[in-house]
């Protein structure tokens, strides 16, 4: 990223310390932002487990003027290699005009709360961001209060929004990301207000 600011420097310097392919994800990020300035960004690295494989993921959110960036790296064995042989990463980047976001929900948990003091981090954030780009429906069918019914009363359900979700933990990520995961939040938070 070869832009002037010390938002967007913060941006590639956070891709470069994860360490995660960072020339790939620094590039899709950069392309997606364009000529515009980051006004605040989260880089957050998760590790899953399946089965035999150790799997590594990589999302980065930046936030512009005008739109939600979000980019998501994987990486995947190549199941045609030889064992050990290296595998291959993919990189996805939606861009999300601020105005089409209907929703950023921020989840806190924290410790003791009978005891909790103003200004203490939370051991964990969840941060929901919903655009309507992907809902999720949750049907089964409908019943009667009658035990003795066995007509189809068709089904019921409910569809929630479901476009992206990111939980951050201090014992997980460290306290720093959970810091920076609610100065995005609340960046996001604001735009989104502004967009109104």
């Amino acid at each position: 990223m070869a832009k002037s600011g010390t938002t967007t420097q913060g941006l590639r310097a956070a891709i470069e310390r994860s360490g995660y392919y960072p020339a790939l994800v620094a590039e899709a990020v950069q392309e997606s932002v364009g000529a515009e300035e980051v006004l605040s960004y989260l880089v957050y690295q998760e590790t899953t487990f399946d089965s035999a494989e150790v799997r590594r993921h990589i999302t980065v959110l930046a936030l512009t003027p005008t739109r939600f960036i979000v980019s998501h790296t994987d990486e995947h064995p190549d199941e045609t290699a030889a064992e050990g042989a290296g595998g291959y990463a993919s990189t996805s980047t939606e861009s999300v005009k601020i105005g089409r976001i209907t929703g950023v929900v921020v989840s806190r948990v924290v410790a003791s709360p009978e005891t909790y003091t103003p200004g203490t981090p939370p051991r964990e954030v969840l941060l929901t961001v919903n655009w309507g780009g992907v809902s999720r429906i949750d049907l089964e069918p409908a019943d009667c209060p009658d035990p003795n019914c066995e007509a189809d009363h068709g089904y019921t359900g409910s569809t929630t929004a479901d476009d992206l979700t990111v939980r951050v933990s201090e014992a997980a990520d460290g306290p720093e990301t959970v810091a920076q995961t609610l100065v995005f939040a609340k960046a996001l938070t604001a735009a989104t207000t502004r967009a109104e």
